[in-house]
C-alpha cells in the first residue's frame, strides 16, 4: 500500500473526516494504520458484488450482516483492491470478527448510524472533499453550521455582499461586511427573509440551478446591482444557492473561482444543518420518501417508522393547482404545517415534500368515520394555507391501503386525483378517489394510450380531423349529444344552439363518418375517444 499522507497536506485524512462530520455520523472502530490515512475517491458497494480496485479509497458496504462470512470476505477484498477505509452499518451486531478482518487487510473499519441513508453519507463526504481543497483552508475558523460567520468570509474571499439562500430563495444567512454596499432588492430580502418577486427572477433562479458553475448577471436597474450567483451541491443534490453584488466594490478576476469553491464549502455546512436541525423527522421524511416511490419494503419501513406492516393507512396529496414557476417553492412553504397537522392527526403520522407536492402518510383508527375526518384534515389544511400564504392548494386522498407494501400504489391514485381536480368541471380543493373515480380511471387510460390507437383512423377520428381542417364543431355537438344519453334538448341548450340544429348535425355526423349511433358499443366507444381528446386537449 502507498504510504499514508501527512495531515494538512491538502488531502482528506480520516481523522478530518471523522472530526468535521462528528461522532454521531462517523466512528472509527479501527484504523491499522493510523487515522491520518488519506481518504480518496468513495464507492457504494453491494455486499455480494466485486470490489473494483480504488486506490486509498472509502468503500460504503451496503447489506449483510457484521458478524457474516460474506462480509469479512469483501473487508479482505477492499483491502487487496486499495481502499484505506470500509464502512459499514452495525445494525445491533457484534462487530469483533469484522474488526479482526479490517486488521488483517490494514484498512480502517468505520460504522455510521443505521438511520443515516448511504446516499446521504456519500453526499457528506463529498462535500468534505471539495471543502478541504487546498484554497477551501480559509475557512477553517466557520464552525460547521454558523451560516452568517461564513458568508463573512465568501464576502471577504469573493469580494461582494453575499446571501445565503435554500433552493427556495428563502435567505438563510447574509455577510454583513461594513464597506461592501448592499442594493434596495437585497435589503428587502433580509428584511423579509425571502427574496422579493419581481419579473425575470424566476428565470435567474432557473438558470443558476441549471448551471454547472457560477452564472453573472448583468442588471441595467438603477436600483439593482450586478450579480454572480452559484448553485450549491452534494452530488447531484441540490442545497441551496449564493449570491453576490457586483457593486461597491467591484468583483474582481478570481471571483468566479471563488465563488465556485465556496459552494463546495457551503454544501458542507448545508448538509449537516439539515442533518442536525431535527434528526428523527428528517430521517422519517426520507424513508416515507423512498416508500412512496416504491424504493423501500413496506417490512423494512414499518421497522424504520415505528409502525406495523399491516397498518391501514391513507396518502394525501397538496399541491397548487396552477404549477410553480420554481418548482418545490409551494412544498417548502407548506411542508412545516402539514407536519404540524400531522402529528395532531397520529403519534406516527409523517409528511414529506416530493417537488411541488407535499405528502401525508395517515396511520388509520380503524373507525368508520375515518375517511370523512380525513376529508376535514386536508379542508383544513387548504383553508390555512390560503389564509397564511395567500396560496391555493389542492388536496388528493387515495383509498384507504391496507399494508405499508400499498402506499407507493396509493400514491400514485393520490396524484392522478389531484390531476382529476385540475380538470373537472366544477372546480374543488378536495377529493376522495371515490369522489373523482371515473376522471380517475379516465386519466389513467390516457396515460396507458388511448383504447384503439393502434387501429386505422375510425370514425372519430375523422370527424376530429375534419374540425381541424373546416373549423366545424362536430366533434363538440357529439359529445354533447352522447353525454346527454341522446336528448337534443338538454345538449343543444349546452351548446347554445337550437335542438333541430343539433339533430341535424347528428344526422350528418352518422353519414358523413358512417358512424351508427344505434348500436350500444358504438355509442360507448365513441363517447370514450371523444371524452379522452377532450381530456387530453385540456391538459396540453
Amino acid at each position: 500500500m502507498a504510504a499514508p499522507q501527512a495531515p494538512g497536506s491538502g488531502h482528506l485524512t480520516l481523522r478530518r473526516l471523522r472530526d468535521t462530520l462528528g461522532p454521531l455520523v462517523l466512528h472509527v472502530e479501527c484504523a491499522p494504520h493510523g487515522e491520518d490515512v488519506t481518504v480518496g475517491g468513495q464507492l457504494i458497494q453491494g455486499l455480494h458484488e466485486p470490489v473494483p480496485p480504488l486506490p486509498e479509497g472509502l468503500l460504503m458496504l451496503v447489506g449483510g450482516h457484521v458478524g457474516a462470512e460474506e462480509t469479512r470476505e469483501a473487508i479482505r477484498q477492499a483491502g487487496a483492491a486499495g481502499y484505506r477505509t470500509v464502512v459499514v452499518k452495525p445494525r445491533g451486531g457484534d462487530l469483533g470478527t469484522a474488526v479482526s478482518a479490517a486488521r488483517e487487510a490494514g484498512v480502517a473499519l468505520c460504522t455510521v448510524p443505521d438511520n443515516l441513508p448511504w446516499r446521504h453519507f456519500d453526499a457528506l463526504v463529498t462535500a468534505v472533499t471539495g471543502a478541504l481543497e487546498p484554497a477551501a483552508g480559509r475557512y477553517d475558523s466557520v464552525g460547521i453550521g454558523d451560516l452568517f460567520a461564513l458568508a463573512n468570509v465568501i464576502a471577504h474571499q469573493v469580494g461582494g455582499a453575499v446571501t445565503i439562500e435554500d433552493p427556495q430563495g428563502h435567505v438563510l444567512a447574509h455577510s454583513s461586511l461594513p464597506h461592501q454596499e448592499i442594493d434596495d432588492i437585497r435589503r428587502k430580502a433580509i428584511l423579509g427573509r425571502q427574496t422579493p418577486h419581481r419579473e425575470g427572477n424566476s428565470d435567474e433562479y432557473r438558470r443558476v440551478i441549471r448551471a454547472t458553475g457560477p452564472v453573472r448577471f448583468d442588471i441595467p436597474a438603477a436600483d439593482h446591482t450586478d450579480r454572480l450567483a452559484v448553485a450549491v451541491r452534494a452530488g447531484s443534490q441540490l442545497l441551496g444557492l449564493l449570491w453576490v453584488l457586483d457593486g461597491d466594490p467591484a468583483l474582481g478576476d478570481g471571483a468566479e473561482a471563488a465563488l465556485d469553491e465556496a459552494a463546495k464549502v457551503t454544501a458542507l455546512h448545508l448538509l449537516r444543518a439539515r442533518t442536525h436541525r431535527d434528526p428523527d423527522r428528517w430521517r422519517r421524511a426520507e424513508v416515507l420518501g423512498s416508500l412512496l416511490d416504491g424504493g423501500l419494503s413496506g417490512r423494512t419501513a414499518a421497522a424504520q417508522l415505528g409502525l406495523s406492516h399491516e397498518a391501514s393507512t391513507v396518502v394525501v396529496a397538496f399541491a397548487r393547482p396552477v404549477p410553480e414557476e420554481i418548482p418545490g417553492l409551494a412544498g417548502a412553504r407548506i411542508v412545516d404545517l402539514v407536519n404540524l397537522y400531522c402529528e395532531a392527526w397520529h403519534p406516527q403520522a409523517l409528511c414529506t415534500a416530493a417537488g411541488g407536492t407535499v405528502y401525508a402518510l395517515l396511520p388509520l383508527r380503524g373507525d368508520d368515520t375515518a375517511v370523512q375526518r380525513i376529508v376535514r384534515f386536508a379542508e383544513n389544511i387548504c383553508d390555512t394555507v390560503q389564509r397564511s400564504t395567500n396560496l391555493a392548494l389542492s388536496a388528493g386522498i387515495s383509498a384507504i391501503g391496507e399494508r405499508l407494501d400499498q402506499v407507493a400504489a396509493c400514491r400514485r391514485t393520490a396524484d392522478r386525483v389531484l390531476r382529476a381536480l385540475a380538470v373537472a368541471p366544477e372546480p374543488a380543493a378536495v377529493a376522495t378517489v371515490d369522489d373523482v373515480r371515473s376522471r380517475v380511471l379516465l386519466l389513467e387510460l390516457l396515460e396507458r394510450g388511448a383504447p384503439g390507437e393502434e387501429l386505422a383512423p375510425g370514425p372519430v377520428q375523422r370527424i376530429i380531423a375534419h374540425d381541424a381542417r373546416h373549423s366545424s364543431t362536430y366533434a363538440a355537438s357529439l359529445l354533447a349529444y352522447l353525454n346527454a344519453f341522446g336528448e337534443a334538448i338538454p345538449a343543444a341548450a349546452r351548446l347554445s344552439v337550437h335542438e333541430n340544429t343539433l339533430r341535424y348535425r347528428i344526422r350528418r355526423i352518422q353519414k358523413l363518418f358512417e358512424l351508427d349511433l344505434d348500436d350500444p358499443d358504438t355509442r360507448l366507444a365513441a363517447w370514450l375517444q371523444l371524452r379522452l381528446h377532450e381530456l387530453h386537449a385540456e391538459r396540453a
